[in-house]
Formats: C-alpha cells, structure tokens, sequence
C-alpha cells in the first residue's frame, strides 16, 4: 500500500512512518511547503500530520495557526476529494474540542476549544465534515491525547529531570487523572485502520487503555531511573499563588504549568477499539511511559 506523509519530520510522522515501512507500506513524504505537492501525491491514502502545534510559551500569532492548520488542510483535502487516493487521515487533537474535562472525554462532545491551536484545528475538522465523501473513500479525523514514545520531550521531560535531579516534586496535594498515548499504540492504531477496510470513516479519539495520575507519574519515573521519590503535598492555594507571580516574571511554574500537571484529562478510546474489535491495545500505559523514560537515560 502507498501511503503519503506530511508532517515526516515530526515526532509522530518519524516513528509512524517507519513503523509503516518496517511492515510493508510504501511512504512519500509530502511537504505542504512545496508549491508542487500535489504533482508528488498519488497512491492508497493521505495521512495529514503537518502543522503548527501549541505554543506553550504563547508568543505565537494566532493567525499562524489558522493559515497552517486550517486552511492548509482544507486545501490538501479538497485535492483528496478529486483525486483517486482512497483514505484521508487526518491528524486533529483532543484540545480542538476541550481544554477541560470534567468527566470523560468521548467523540461526540459538543465542542468548546479556547485557544488558536485548538479552533484553529476544529475549523479543519468542521471543513473536512461539511464535505460530502465520494462513494469508495473514507476520511478519519483522529483525537491524540498526550503523545509521547522514546525521544520525544515536553512535560514529561520535566518531569525527569525534576525527579533525576532530586528535586522535590510540590504538587503532590493534587490527585487527577489524565490519559496519556504511547507512539507505539497510536501506530498499531494507524495500521489497523488502513489494513481493515471495514473500519468506517469517522472521528476517532486515540488514548492508552489507562488513565494515571501525575503523582503515579512521578512513582514511574522514579522507579525506571532508581531514584527516590520526594512528593511535597503543598496547599493548593499556595501553589496556586506561586503561580500566578509566575506568570508575570516567566517562571517555570505558572499557571498553565500548574494546569497541565494536575488536571484531569480522561479520554475514552472504546469507539477505535470497537471498531478494530479489540478489548486492549498492545502495550499499557504505564508500559509505554516506561520506554519513554528509558530513552531519557539513554540520551544523558
């Protein structure tokens, strides 16, 4: 099966590609860059990376978001539609539908995003369904939650270097829980869905099995780097405070920060396992975080 790529250079199209290649696929890299693409895009299906992800930092123009999320994938889908490739992919995000989870996040959540990214990213999503689909095609928008997989940084990187350095870990007072997704079930995802024709377009959330608090988080890395765990249970006003200052001088801990260690962030992957028709997907969470932390250690 030939399959095209944008987004090749990134963390999720490295390994997904070669994860594909490693199993028969035949993969072209598209750059949405190009003002020739479309002459270099022919084969089986269209799996759309490319994009401009969150700006933690929040320096980012917002109409950044919207010319390269929405508009670039509204221009690569109608060349799909007109074309005789058979699949679209296209990678979308659980924020393009919440920043917060009070329950459990499922596919048909009315959706509420509030930063560029994630309506940058919903407006994209909302082209692709206003579309009617030609008879012979299918189109998949997928919902990531947390991706991570060896190599890969971000918060769990600070996690490991707070627990590596022995650093005492302040938010212990809060208990979430939140859903993570290991690169190696998010390509055993994307094989699936390409290799099982039977599998029907729609929108798909993408998470691990288990849900794991950030303090579990922490237990892990500890275990996997031999280090001992110092877990601070802090006021939550207190660490609340501390972050709003840091907010205003630009310190690591502030408010989104804060947000992002503590919140509860559940997701529900039982629709992608139904219609794959498995109970579980290959590898747990907390085995895939294992990896992670592993590749960490090796890169020091």
């Amino acid at each position: 099966m030939n399959v095209n790529i944008t987004g090749v250079s990134g963390f999720v199209g490295k390994n997904l590609s070669a994860y594909l290649a490693n199993n028969t696929f035949s993969i072209t890299s598209i750059s949405l860059r190009d003002k020739i693409w479309k002459q270099n895009l022919d084969g089986d299906a269209i799996i759309h990376l490319a994009g401009k992800a969150h700006d933690t930092k929040n320096i980012s123009d917002a109409s950044e978001y919207f010319t390269i999320n929405t508009e670039l994938t509204k221009e690569l889908f109608d060349f799909f539609l007109e074309s005789h490739i058979k699949d679209f992919i296209y990678f979308s995000s659980v924020k393009a539908v919440a920043d917060e989870v009070l329950d459990i996040l499922f596919e048909d959540v009315q959706a509420s995003p509030n930063t560029p990214y994630g309506k940058s990213k919903l407006q994209a999503e909302e082209y692709i369904l206003s579309k009617v689909i030609p008879r012979g095609k299918r189109v998949f928008i997928i919902r990531p939650c947390m991706i991570h997989g060896p190599g890969n940084k971000g918060n769990l990187n600070l996690l490991y270097n707070v627990v590596k350095k022995g650093i005492p870990y302040p938010l212990g007072a809060f208990h979430n829980e939140r859903s993570f997704l290991g690169i190696e079930n998010l390509n055993f995802m994307i094989k699936q869905i390409l290799d099982n024709k039977n599998i029907s377009s729609g929108i798909y959330n993408f998470a691990d099995d288990e849900v794991l608090s950030t303090n579990e988080l922490i237990k892990i890395i500890s275990t996997v780097i031999n280090k001992r765990k110092f877990l601070l249970h802090i006021p939550k006003v207190i660490i609340n405070g501390a972050a709003k200052i840091g907010d205003f001088v630009k310190l690591p801990l502030n408010s989104e920060t804060v947000q992002k260690l503590t919140e509860n962030y559940r997701v529900s992957n039982h629709k992608i396992k139904r219609a794959i028709g498995i109970e579980n997907l290959p590898n747990t969470a907390r085995k895939g975080l294992e990896k992670t932390i592993e590749s960490f250690m090796e890169k020091k």
